[in-house]
């Protein structure tokens, strides 16, 4: 609270208390007082109203400045009102109830937004495990009907199912705490798993796969890993080259404070420029608006975003025409070890 300000607020009183005085003053003079009298009753009422204006700038200087000081240490600032202290003037407690009004309205809106947005989750969720029901049933009608076209819808249904659990992951993505189980898992069974779902674009695209020092354990849940490692399995897939033979190469390495998973390809790559922009939300780039390819740009940002959540590092490299190589890398938590093992 700047003084300066203050006295600016109180320049009306400040006017009409001088012109008081003069008043005063003038009718002094008409009386036959002693001078003592003429100059002491100005000057004590100028000297009174002066000190009144120090005290209560102080202690409105006082209260303000410990109010900001308390909001800028807090994290959520509209918890303001639950820590600030009461002020002992009138203007401070009516500011406070201000204050404690409007957080409340905010906190009403946002829980209505909140309660909305747990509806539409729960809707989407419902859909998509309906929705897997009669695809799960055309999958087996397709297997007792082998012919190329049957073969066709397969992969066009395998499709179907990847966009579907693409969009329940991006549904929970914002509550992954909540849904997830971190345990001791080897990763050669995530990476098979993962290899099992792609087989049909895989054998399809006639993509070689080769695996390296999998029988690794790590700690992290599975089923989230999965879908991580899934999505780049399937850029690998969709960016693959067209003139050499496509080849995806998935190994592991072992070392004293983490472990690395790689994933590399000799796909299409990325142009050096969008390579620090593939995470971003709704990025396509280069290949995904030129090439044909139906990308959303989802992908990779849901990776990066699930990753944060679980603690695992996610790093990418690639160059034009030369491939892309994605690092997974999840820390070695003797914590977490130790909690598993109890």
């Amino acid at each position: 609270m700047n003084l300066k300000n203050f006295l600016k607020d109180k320049l009306l009183q400040i006017i009409l208390l001088s012109f008081a005085i003069i008043t005063i003053e003038i009718f002094l003079l008409l009386y036959p007082f002693g001078s003592f009298i003429k100059i002491y009753i100005p000057v004590a009422i100028f000297v009174f109203y002066t000190i009144s204006l120090m005290i209560e700038y102080v202690i409105k200087n006082r209260f303000y400045k410990e109010t900001k000081n308390i909001l800028l240490e807090l994290d959520d600032k509209y918890l303001i009102t639950e820590i600030m202290k009461d002020a002992n003037f009138e203007e401070g407690r009516i500011l406070k109830e201000i204050l404690w009004q409007i957080d409340k309205s905010m906190i009403d809106n946002v829980n209505q937004y909140k309660h909305a947005q747990e509806e539409y989750k729960e809707y989407i969720e419902m859909w998509i495990h309906e929705i897997k029901i009669p695809i799960a049933t055309s999958k087996m009608m397709i297997e007792n009907h082998k012919n190329e076209i049957a073969k066709n819808m397969d992969g066009e249904l395998q499709k179907i199912e990847n966009y579907i659990e693409q969009a329940l992951f991006y549904a929970r993505s914002n509550s992954v705490e909540k849904d997830y189980y971190i345990k001791k898992n080897c990763l050669e069974e995530i990476v098979n798993d993962v290899i099992r779902r792609n087989k049909t674009f895989l054998i399809g695209e006639k993509i070689v796969i080769e695996t390296e020092n999998l029988d690794i354990d790590v700690y992290t849940d599975s089923k989230w890993t999965n879908f991580i490692l899934n999505q780049i399995i399937q850029n690998s897939i969709k960016y693959r080259t067209k003139t050499d033979c496509p080849k995806i190469v998935i190994s592991a390495k072992k070392g004293k404070e983490n472990v690395v998973l790689k994933v590399a390809d000799n796909g299409i790559g990325i142009p050096e420029n969008e390579v620090g922009r593939v995470f971003e939300k709704g990025f396509t780039g280069t290949n995904g608006r030129l090439l044909n390819k139906k990308s959303t740009g989802i992908g990779l940002y849901l990776c990066k975003k699930l990753c944060e959540k679980l603690g695992i590092g996610i790093e990418i490299y690639s160059a034009l025409k030369e491939g892309t190589e994605v690092k997974l890398i999840f820390p070695n938590n003797s914590y977490l070890q130790n909690l598993t093992e109890m």
